[in-house]
């Protein structure tokens, strides 16, 4: 096992981390960037070490700085958490280089996973099934166009190495396509400095429906079954829920067979999420993997009971999976709400700032994943999650009611959130009846 990680994030996933180690008996060294010497993060970890200004380029983006400061505090390994450099093949092979232990998958599999042909080209020969679309890279319009009116329309343009909705627009006829491939060519480029797309057929209506797998050095994966995140803005999760409404026991085991099987075909190891579309008629496509730990990994750990960080560890410290798939049982649910300092009257803008005042809900089945304090200010320079309220019960209508109740507890003065806007989702009748999908938010608040 190891004895010492660094921690290659901040905010509330770098927290997670951190007390993780703590549990474990693991000293954890944080990292951070001038913007962040007051955050919690840095208080929290047994050593910290600053990596830069205040710029993700300068700091928490900085492979060079980041493994300098994992070789200068003598860490055996590195979690990088998720955004950032989770999912960048070359940060996983320096780290290889360096001879220091990547909390996650190998590079070649980040690589492969990463790039949305290949990874589709992986499902297809493991049988895993696949939206319909183009097989090769796409590089023109023109060319785009015709192989779109092979697919037929709508179809969905996507950037090659997209993620977070960036590099994605949706075309519903020729007059339109030309345009929105552009723009979305323009943004992969701008965001990935990549511009390969490719195209598939577009799902009217679907559900986000993802499986968090588990996979060891060893070839062992399981499921630890599902989470709903059909409610989506602009291609951004903002609640998230296990088990799904949808899926009834048979097509739950369905889809965890194959999530499983496109592990395997991937060759995975460590904590991964296999993400499908679920369509109307019940059919399910493989849309991508996601080759590190999920922003909503709590509502798994609060139907399963495992905490995944510590999985992730000891399947990085080389240790064989200490469960089958037949001692996963989900029990009741859970529902986790992304709390952002943001102002939803204002189209989202980031509201950064001093916290003047804060209190947080507690009590039987409530979690927090927050970094943030009373008299702690929010810097401009990052996401704008600031905190993850996470309820469990029962049944789904405990769990509602449960969340309801926490967030009117929530009390936070000085900044803008969206709390009211999620209060609102979780009170809606459409909401609650469970019959919810990806247009959620298009067809009822905006």
């Amino acid at each position: 096992m190891f004895q010492k990680i660094l921690i290659a994030n901040r905010g509330e996933i770098a927290v997670r981390i951190i007390r993780a180690c703590r549990e474990l008996g693991i000293t954890s060294v944080a990292v951070y960037s001038t913007a962040d010497k007051d955050a919690l993060h840095t208080q929290l970890a047994d050593e910290a070490i600053c990596i830069g200004k205040a710029a993700p380029a300068d700091s928490y983006l900085n492979m060079e700085r980041i493994l300098s400061a994992a070789i200068a505090s003598k860490a055996e390994a590195i979690h990088p958490g998720f955004g950032f450099l989770s999912e960048n093949a070359k940060f996983a092979q320096m780290c290889e280089q360096c001879h220091i232990a990547f909390i996650g998958p190998s590079a070649e599999v980040i690589r492969r996973m990463g790039n949305k042909q290949e990874a589709r080209n992986t499902m297809i020969n493991a049988k895993v099934p696949v939206v319909p679309g183009t097989k090769e890279a796409v590089y023109t319009a023109d060319y785009g166009l015709k192989l779109a009116e092979q697919i037929g329309f709508p179809v969905m343009i996507k950037a090659a190495s997209g993620g977070g909705g960036k590099g994605m627009r949706i075309s519903h006829s020729r007059e339109d396509f030309t345009e929105n491939f552009e723009v979305a060519q323009t943004e992969s480029v701008n965001g990935f400095a990549d511009d390969t797309m490719y195209i598939e057929k577009y799902i009217e209506d679907p559900r986000h429906i993802e499986f968090q797998i588990l996979a060891d050095k060893y070839g062992n994966v399981i499921s630890l079954g599902e989470r709903d995140c059909s409610i989506q803005r602009r291609h951004q999760k903002m609640v998230e829920e296990s088990p799904s409404a949808a899926l009834d026991d048979k097509l739950r085991a369905q889809m965890g067979e194959v999530a499983v099987r496109a592990a395997k075909a991937a060759n995975y190891e460590s904590a991964g999420t296999i993400e499908f579309l679920l369509d109307k008629n019940k059919k399910f496509y493989f849309m991508e993997m996601n080759t590190r730990i999920q922003v909503e990994h709590p509502v798994t750990e609060m139907v399963t009971g495992l905490d995944l960080i510590k999985e992730q560890i000891f399947i990085a410290a080389g240790e064989k999976l200490q469960w089958k798939q037949k001692d996963i049982h989900i029990t009741g649910h859970a529902i986790e709400c992304r709390l952002n300092a943001e102002n939803p009257a204002k189209n989202f803008m980031p509201c950064p700032g001093k916290i003047d005042y804060l209190h947080l809900p507690g009590g039987n089945g409530v979690r927090i994943d927050s970094a943030i304090y009373t008299g702690y200010t929010i810097p401009p320079n990052y996401d704008s999650m600031i905190a993850k309220i996470i309820v469990h019960g029962k049944d789904r209508q405990t769990a509602i009611d449960k969340m309801r109740s926490a967030l009117g507890e929530v009390n936070i003065d000085g900044i803008t959130t969206n709390l009211d806007y999620q209060y609102d989702i979780i009170t809606h009748p459409v909401f609650q009846s469970g019959n919810i999908t990806t247009s959620f938010i298009e067809n009822y608040f905006e």
